[in-house]
């Protein structure tokens, strides 16, 4: 038996992360059972120690710029030891006394109103000797580029990552060792406005979290005989502004005068930033997949290039020209109904301020030109090219960027319609994390919460995502209050002032406690409990000071019993079930912004309260469990009181109404079977399509399977709007904002939001039934139905490949186990039979 994958904290090789205790995680090849590893490393041997885990926590103190080499091997279900596998971690900087940089900025006074240039920086040095290691650790409130003998240093984009620069600075560790050669050397450094300075939000707020971009950077070099060296930020660095980027943002994009040439005829200006960088101990975001274009002559005679799939990144082009050409870009999601490519649907406007702009404006040098955007990332499939330079399509190449995550899930069946729904929102997810989990690439970017935390699971299926969800926890509590109120967007930057009320919205602060949870029962992992327990504890108690209370004059008067009142949520705004169907909810009002919604507010109020008490028991804290619990059964009856009748009654139409309490356990017995007979006739009252809304959407199948999975299949196969396969019925090749799509004319709507694929949840535990069940340990209970004739789920989990799947065959259903080495899987067949099966392929015949 050998260990494979190997990951030090769910991240291959990191350099630079700054945790005590990570984590030494491997999977399991070859044999049935691990019985013993062993892991040794220049300062520590494990010694065979019998264990079926497949991770070990590192027991040593680290210390700043360790590197460790860790090997591991394994002893099999018959004593017999494996070979050794090898990988290897490095710190990064542990103690602020490490950065002996200084932070510097562009010498020139800013004016809020303006938009600046790139700053150009750099600083010439002499390597006198052979170097045996270089590492840099750089920096930026802003966005930055470094450059080693005008080759770019690392694979990093968008760097150093988007967070509430106020409170938490992220850095990069490099390893330049082979950037760097005997004699003079360079080092170059860009800074661009980013997320810091740059606009944010729908509205393309400016200046969010400060007016002065500045970096910090830190090179230091060992060489062959043991001599250090350290190349510092300070006042004696090179500066201009009067580089070819004349304009950086991160949403609007980019002006470049490629005949320009940085002068550095100034110097850098030392400045201070209050916060001590950090490392992320994630993924970095880089570059993925590239596309080549077709073009399209609109009805008007304008070319627009259209690269065939809706993704998040930039552009590239390379041709000849005459210096001073223009050459415009403008990126966009659509081609309207009259053929001309448009930005409406992603585009606001306010006192004629629009945003974003997505666009490039680049002018020629001499001869050849070469471009590749660097400091704005854009949502767009095409592109509407203004020049006079001459081109053909293959001049240009759209590059997809988004944070390095490993896809691990993968689906397919019969449905021509349902695979493509499944890859478009593999798209989606992919153009909706940059470093932090978006709404969308275009409009808003914003760091929504409850996107983030109905689509975790999804997530963490389809990628390799524990590291990214971490950093993302870091973000949420960075926001909290005194109060224990949580965020509804993180980090906050581009948030309007008066969205700052909507903060503690269930279903969305919620995150604070439903990703952990979340986290803890995918990945077998507690440690973000741990970390955040005692915040996520501030939140419960934030949501219990809510029960009981009334916020007028926005609060309904509703009629409840006195013990009842004591738990009815009925304060706060909140954003409800958001975004149902028009016809189902009359279209969007400003009160939905300010009122409480007393039955969804309730209802998660219950169910999170419920999970507090688990995690509080977990972690062995039995007070605050039972009264977790308490408060959690208390708004459970005042929920069953809420929905006996009136307004908020279960003999509705209103499908999140019906799905919701089913899902979240809300029910007695009898209102529970109601319900599922009540939401059965609301689907068939709706003609079978989708009802719910942003909060009970990725629920619905879930509930449905559970009693009637001929339901659950009718409404997934629905192919009208509002309906899941309507959106690759209309061309979709990533999932949309509003149910209409293109379709919805006049409305601002993006065409790529994540949130409607988190049903592929389902994809992989209904259809399929693949479930984590524990440390080495899966539920498998596929359920074929509809109109599929197969259906194959593949899941990379931490605990190694689990695949499930099934076909009808012959008057007979076939299915197909496996199993990963060191895991057990208990298996349910459709026709109810059970069998709990080890390693390796398992098919089994059902007539």
């Amino acid at each position: 038996m050998r260990a494979i994958r190997l990951r030090c904290e769910y991240l291959k090789d990191p350099m630079g992360i700054d945790m005590q205790a990570p984590r030494l995680q491997w999977n399991c090849e070859g044999g049935l059972r691990q019985t013993a590893y062993q892991i040794v490393t220049q300062g520590w041997d494990s010694g065979k120690t019998e264990s079926s885990s497949m991770y070990a926590v590192y027991p040593l103190e680290l210390v700043s710029r360790e590197e460790v080499v860790w090997k591991v091997r394994l002893w099999d279900e018959n004593g017999v030891p494996g070979e050794w596998n090898e990988a290897h971690f490095e710190m990064g900087l542990l103690r602020p006394s490490d950065w002996k940089a200084e932070w510097i900025t562009g010498n020139y006074h800013v004016n809020k109103k303006d938009r600046c240039p790139a700053d150009c920086f750099r600083r010439r040095f002499t390597v006198k000797k052979e170097v045996s290691k270089a590492r840099l650790y750089i920096t930026a409130c802003g966005l930055y580029e470094a450059r080693l003998g005008g080759e770019k240093v690392g694979n990093f984009c968008m760097a150093p990552g988007h967070t509430d620069y106020r409170k938490r600075v992220q850095y990069q560790t490099y390893d330049v060792t082979g950037m760097l050669h005997e004699g003079e050397n360079e080092l170059t450094v860009q800074l661009a406005d980013g997320w810091y300075r740059g606009s944010c939000g729908a509205m393309g707020i400016r200046s969010q979290y400060g007016t002065e971009t500045k970096f910090l950077a830190q090179l230091e070099v060992v060489y062959a005989d043991g001599e250090k060296r350290r190349l510092v930020t300070d006042g004696r660095w090179d500066w201009s502004n009067d580089g070819p980027v004349r304009f950086a943002d991160n949403q609007d994009g980019e002006i470049v005068e490629a005949f320009r040439t940085p002068s550095y005829d100034r110097k850098a200006k030392v400045t201070k930033h209050p916060v001590v960088p950090a490392a992320s101990n994630n993924v970095p975001v880089t570059e993925h997949e590239r596309f080549s274009p077709t073009l399209i002559v609109t009805p008007s005679g304008r070319k627009v290039l259209d690269f065939g799939q809706n993704i998040a990144g930039w552009i590239s082009f390379k041709l000849n020209a005459h210096e001073g050409q223009r050459i415009f870009l403008r990126m966009g999601e659509l081609v309207g109904a009259d053929g001309e490519f448009t930005q409406k649907n992603i585009q606001t406007e306010r006192n004629g301020h629009i945003s974003p702009l997505q666009q490039v404006e680049y002018f020629c040098r001499e001869g050849q030109n070469e471009y590749k955007t660097a400091f704005a990332v854009f949502g767009f499939q095409y592109a509407l090219v203004e020049t006079d330079v001459p081109f053909v399509p293959e001049d240009f190449t759209a590059v997809a960027v988004y944070s390095d995550l490993e896809q691990t899930g993968w689906f397919t069946s019969s449905g021509e319609l349902l695979n493509k729904f499944f890859d478009a929102t593999v798209w989606s997810a992919k153009g909706n994390h940059l470093d932090i989990p978006t709404d969308c690439p275009t409009r808003e970017r914003h760091g929504w919460t409850g996107d983030a935390q109905i689509f975790f699971e999804s997530a963490g299926i389809l990628f390799d995502f524990a590291a990214f969800s971490r950093k993302y926890m870091h973000d949420v509590f960075d926001w909290q209050e005194k109060s224990g109120r949580l965020p509804h967007i993180a980090p906050e930057g581009g948030a309007d002032f008066y969205m700052r009320t909507m903060n503690g919205s269930v279903g969305w602060s919620d995150v604070g406690v439903l990703i952990p949870y979340r986290f803890w029962k995918l990945f077998g992992d507690d440690s973000l409990l741990r970390e955040f327990y005692d915040g996520m504890a501030k939140y419960a108690r934030f949501m219990e000071r809510r029960c009981g209370k009334t916020m007028f004059p926005f609060a309904e008067h509703i009629r409840l019993s006195k013990e009842a009142q004591k738990y009815l949520v009925n304060t706060g705004q909140s954003y409800g079930e958001w975004a149902e169907p028009v016809d189902v909810d009359g279209g969007f009002r400003w009160q939905d912004f300010v009122a409480p919604h007393p039955e969804v507010s309730t209802a998660y109020t219950a169910y999170v309260l419920g999970l507090m008490s688990e995690i509080a028991l977990h972690l062995d804290h039995p007070e605050d469990a039972a009264e977790f619990a308490k408060t959690s059964e208390g708004c459970k009856k005042t929920y069953q009181e809420l929905v006996s009748g009136g307004k908020y009654g279960l003999n509705t139409d209103r499908q999140a109404q019906l799905v919701r309490p089913l899902a979240l356990g809300l029910l007695t017995e009898e209102q529970a079977a109601f319900a599922k007979e009540r939401l059965i006739r609301a689907l068939e009252n709706y003609g079978w399509r989708l009802g719910t809304g942003f909060l009970s959407t990725p629920l619905i199948l879930d509930v449905l399977s559970s009693y009637d999975p001929d339901a659950a299949y009718r409404l997934l196969e629905n192919e009208e709007i509002p309906g899941w396969l309507s959106m690759p019925k209309n061309g979709a090749t990533t999932i949309w904002e509003s149910w209409e799509g293109p379709a919805s004319q006049g409305e601002v709507a993006s065409l790529n939001h994540y949130s409607k694929g988190a049903v592929v949840q389902w994809l992989f535990e209904g259809i399929c039934g693949i479930r984590v069940a524990g440390e080495n340990r899966f539920a498998i209970a596929p359920l074929p139905g509809g109109t599929f004739t197969y259906a194959k789920a593949r899941y990379n989990s931490v605990f190694g490949v689990v695949e499930s799947g099934w076909e009808k065959r012959d008057g007979e259903t076939v299915c197909t186990v496996t199993v990963p080495a060191n895991c057990t899987a208990d298996v349910v067949l459709p026709g109810g039979t059970r069998e709990t099966v080890g390693p390796g392929e398992h098919v089994f015949h059902e007539a």
